[in-house]
């Protein structure tokens, strides 16, 4: 898997019924964490719904749960 960094944008692989997300929704990653005494390497990911409000705030450790997601431009995908 590439390497996720700040601002990219991923999808969930699973559903997080906790947070109130599904499979295939889609949020950009706000923060990127290495591993402290007391927490996981992870990623913050920002979840927002149609209206671009916050929908949820998702603490990320395992990167199993996401895919990151690739764009390219139209002229390059025909």
């Amino acid at each position: 898997m590439d390497e996720i960094h700040e601002n990219d944008v991923v999808a969930l692989l699973v559903d997080l019924p906790d947070s109130g997300l599904q499979r295939g929704d889609m949020g950009t990653v706000v923060h990127v964490f290495n591993r402290t005494d007391d927490h996981p390497a992870g990623l913050m990911i920002e979840f927002s719904d149609e209206s671009g409000r916050t929908q949820a705030m998702v603490d990320v450790v395992d990167l199993s749960t996401i895919v990151k997601l690739r764009f390219r431009p139209a002229s390059e995908a025909a």
